[in-house]
């Protein structure tokens, strides 16, 4: 259990609140196979994690449009404008919904007097976007990303950063997320964590264990808001 009650939930958003799963359908509509997607966001997430160890920085669009350029690239008997391809599968992220368990959550931990805002590596416009379509915008006080610290999570500065835009200490916040790499990376910068499960198999052992794991948002919501 943690050390001190965490009243600030820091929400991570890609597949984390949102589900991801119609982007396949966009790699499909672009003659790649739908396979594919899964390769290209660890690829996406790979990139912006190099930049930020390097100390430089790029958006998310921009680390996204390259990666499915270099997949289109290596596509054997695909034509057709890269180009239009890539801005075909990023304007996806305007139409993703959030997982069926996360309206009713938000909503409870909202309720029982949390405190709710998303740090996201890709854009807090398309987080305000996802959360309008869901009717969940008026629960979050705050839809922050990496441009402000101007580096990607897991780099501690970006937990700092959003808990300083709370006007909380580290240890008064739980970061949320699918993600072992986001859960371990906020516990090392002094936050609590949560990790749900969803559809993976296990945790990684080399990672530090989080404080919360639950098989989706509603458990997790259940749990916090029995204590």
């Amino acid at each position: 259990m943690p050390e001190e009650e965490p009243r600030l939930l820091v929400f991570d958003v890609n597949e984390t609140l949102s589900d991801m799963g119609p982007l396949r359908t966009r790699f499909e509509q672009i003659g790649a196979p739908g396979h594919l997607m899964p390769l290209w966001f660890a690829g996406v997430l790979r990139d912006g994690f190099a930049l930020t160890a390097a100390g430089a920085y790029a958006d998310f669009a921009a680390v996204a449009r390259d990666g499915i350029r270099g997949l289109l690239s290596t596509a054997g008997g695909r034509s057709g404008d890269v180009e239009e391809a890539a801005r075909h599968v990023l304007e996806g992220f305007a139409e993703l919904e959030v997982h069926p368990d996360v309206p009713d959550a938000v909503r409870a931990l909202r309720e029982a007097g949390f405190r709710l805002v998303t740090m996201t590596n890709g854009s807090a416009a398309l987080t305000g976007r996802l959360l309008g379509r869901a009717g969940l915008l008026d629960c979050f006080e705050a839809l922050l990303d990496v441009s402000g610290p101007r580096c990607w999570k897991p780099a501690p500065a970006a937990y700092r950063y959003a808990v300083e835009r709370a006007g909380v200490r580290p240890g008064q916040a739980l970061l949320v997320a699918v993600h072992p790499w986001d859960v371990d990376g906020a516990q090392r910068a002094g936050l609590e964590g949560a990790w749900l499960r969803r559809d993976a198999a296990a945790y990684p052992d080399v990672m530090l264990p989080p404080a919360y794991t639950a098989r989706d948002l509603r458990a997790l919501a259940a749990v916090l808001t029995s204590e």
